[in-house]
């Protein structure tokens, strides 16, 4: 078995000695097989245990077999595995300080009688705690809230670009050093998850966004305040890597609330939010810079907006994640019962350094660099990325140098690119009953090239935008809606190549897909980063016509790595040392019963996304 397959059979055969625990109603939040539980299983098999084990079993089972509670184990145990590691596994970390004493001589305590009676669970996978069961009202205020927060830090990225003339001018730099405003911010994207995906899954989702907001604000404060240029970058730097919180959460939080029939929508509209938002600042941002008001009021105004997200945070959001909501629920049963030994299985982690490094740095760039598939799509998206932001800088040329519009009114035609994006977004979601329908006909087991054919279709959609923008957008006897209706072929070209190649990158490597997606996210940021730097001096060496021309040619160029993955993905899998590719065979009702079998059978549905 390669390194895939080696943890999916831990990972089952974990949840199967979870299942079979003797006192565990559920397992909504089993996120590691600790020591504890582990000596617990195999030691106290006395005859009394065994008996109530017995008493409880046909109800228990019951709970333990639900699909719904089996899904939702299988999706906490793939997150938390896959960005805080399996701490606690077999054994505690050994320390070479000696043990504390208890203090005034008193001896060390016995252990708690039954330990696993003491761990906090759901009731049953209809529990009102659960984020899943929240009335839908809810759902929907919570996803606007964070759609809001996610729509700021996106927006922040690029309304940057409409003052870098007038900051160029008052600290007389060239104007490519003003951009460094808005490359340094993106670059902030790519550093800022390492830090808050493993906090999310350590203290919830909440207290990262409530965190990651307040500081974005301060930050955009100092931006507007700054008296010289290199505190601009450098606070313009730290906000980015504020602002990549809800980037790298928010998609956590509808996870942890939407199930497989409405998440698709929701990570939709969610993915929607991240993409517009960069193209809906430039023309608000091109008005206050021409009106009295100046360049630093469009910092003033993405502070007030992150703290108007700041405080809907902080007063309304409530914990999505399930084992931080059984902290909460077992601090209340202590608090109340008096019994200091009730408690949650997140509280047992243990953090581990070398393992939050390997598994949030080392193995994602190990993953980009060695494995064909995401390294392919990685190069992919990181230049689809880099052309989102370079179409700052494109846009202007076209639209106010060539055709004479001001800096506000030379913004709008990024609503063709938005539009764009929406018939991506609502050409996805039709595709998905059909998708479901295979899902279904597969016995519920994703095959990762279904997600291959919007990815080809966007590819072809955006390469001929491209080379539309180009031979529209040359000179001014073109009238300028011609140009501005090209962004409706490179929008939905974007979108569709983005959620589908993320959708594929999951499907293809499971239980290692936050890892890919990490090396992912970190390629192309870097090409955000780096592609309005030099976009301004392509355009006036080739001309628009020819950069236009230029780039059509390399994305076309790139459309053959979806084709090749739609052919040959599966081979290609197979020759990988991360995706999984051992067969799912289901495991006879004997062998459940016997408490300590590898279950074989399992669901692998978006879920794991």
């Amino acid at each position: 078995m390669n390194e895939a397959d080696r943890e999916m059979a831990r990972n089952e055969r974990d949840a199967s000695l979870e299942r079979f625990s003797a006192v565990r109603p559920s397992h909504e939040i089993e996120r590691i097989h600790t020591a504890s539980s582990t000596s617990t299983d195999s030691s106290e098999g006395s005859g009394a245990q065994r008996d109530a084990v017995m008493r409880r079993m046909s109800t228990q089972r019951d709970l333990e077999r639900h699909p719904t509670v089996l899904s939702r184990i299988q999706t906490a145990k793939s997150q938390h595995a896959g960005t805080i590691g399996r701490s606690l596994t077999g054994k505690s970390r050994e320390s070479r300080r000696p043990l504390p004493e208890m203090g005034l001589g008193k001896p060390y305590p016995p252990p708690l009688p039954a330990q696993e009676e003491y761990v906090v669970e759901f009731t049953g996978p209809d529990d009102p705690l659960h984020a899943q069961n929240w009335p839908m009202k809810k759902k929907i205020l919570t996803a606007t809230m964070l759609g809001y927060t996610t729509l700021v830090s996106a927006f922040t990225s690029s309304i940057f670009s409409t003052a870098t003339r007038e900051i160029a001018a008052q600290y007389h730099v060239s104007t490519e050093v003003g951009l460094l405003g808005l490359s340094l911010y993106v670059l902030g994207f790519a550093l800022g998850p390492t830090f808050w995906a493993p906090l999310s899954e350590l203290r919830g989702r909440r207290l990262p966004i409530v965190i990651s907001m307040f500081g974005f604000s301060i930050f955009q404060v100092a931006v507007a305040a700054a008296k010289d240029l290199q505190t601009i970058f450098l606070c313009r730097f730290w906000g980015g890597i504020f602002g990549a919180c809800p980037l790298a959460v928010v998609a956590a939080v509808f996870s942890d609330m939407f199930d497989n029939r409405t998440r698709g929508l929701a990570i939709t509209v969610f993915s929607m939010t991240v993409f517009t938002g960069p193209l809906l600042a430039p023309f608000i941002g091109g008005f206050i810079v021409e009106s009295y008001l100046g360049w630093r009021w469009t910092e003033w105004l993405v502070a007030i907006m992150g703290f108007v997200a700041f405080f809907l945070d902080f007063f309304f959001l409530e914990e999505t994640y399930p084992p931080v909501i059984l902290i909460a629920k077992a601090a209340e049963l202590r608090r109340r019962t008096k019994n200091w030994g009730i408690h949650a299985k997140q509280e047992e982690i243990e953090i581990d350094f070398r393992e939050l490094i390997n598994k949030n740095f080392s193995r994602p760039m190990r993953l980009l660099f060695t494995e064909p598939i995401v390294l392919l799509l990685s190069i992919y998206m990181a230049f689809i990325y880099g052309l989102l932001y370079l179409f700052l800088t494109a846009y202007p040329i076209v639209f106010q140098q060539i055709h004479g519009m001001s800096g506000g009114v030379g913004g709008l035609p990024y609503f063709g690119m938005i539009i764009g994006m929406i018939s991506a977004g609502i050409y996805i979601v039709l595709t998905q009953p059909s998708y479901n329908r295979k899902l279904i006909a597969n016995n519920g087991v994703p095959v990762p090239e279904w997600r291959v054919p919007p990815i080809i279709i966007g590819g072809l959609s955006f390469a001929g935008g491209l080379f539309w923008f180009g031979w529209s957008g040359y000179k001014k006897d073109i009238h300028w809606i011609v140009p501005t209706l090209s962004g409706l072929l490179t929008g939905f070209g974007l979108l569709s190549i983005f959620l589908q190649a993320l959708n594929y990158l999951v499907d293809a490597y499971l239980m290692f897909a936050a890892s890919a997606i990490a090396g992912n996210t970190f390629l192309r940021s870097l090409a955000g980063a780096g592609f309005p730097l030099f976009s301004q001096y392509m355009f006036k060496a080739l001309g628009v016509n020819w950069a236009g021309t230029l780039l059509g040619c390399v994305a076309l160029c790139l459309v053959p790595i979806p084709v090749c993955f739609y052919i040959f993905g599966e081979r290609i899998r197979r020759k990988s040392a991360f995706a999984p590719t051992k067969p799912l065979e289901p495991v006879s009702e004997e062998e459940e019963t016997a408490g300590g079998v590898v279950v074989q059978e399992k669901t692998r549905t978006d879920e794991n996304v």
